[in-house]
């Protein structure tokens, strides 16, 4: 009997306390980061989060957890095969 798809994926979470402080947990790379966005690859696609005076406080990839504080006004999902193509090209389509 051939396994779920998704049985080979890391579970992931996000928790976002206050528009502040966001904490995501099955994150596999960080693309880029600056004080406008943090892209952060997980399992099951990319995510963008957009705000200002951005800061990821907590790193590890060992773990999978990523805390960012800052003022957060967006969280967005692209495909998980959109890793390859460019930040720019993903966020201007």
């Amino acid at each position: 009997m051939a396994e779920p798809k998704n049985s080979t994926k890391k579970n992931h979470s996000v928790c976002l306390e206050n528009r502040s402080v966001l904490s995501v947990e099955g994150v596999n790379d960080v693309g880029s980061f600056d004080t406008q966005s943090v892209i952060l690859y997980t399992d099951y696609g990319g995510l963008c989060i957009k705000g200002s005076a951005l800061h990821i406080s907590k790193l590890s990839l060992d773990s999978g957890e990523v805390i960012i504080d800052g003022k957060i006004s967006a969280m967005i999902y692209t495909e998980a095969s959109e890793k390859k193509r460019g930040v720019f090209e993903r966020l201007f389509k």
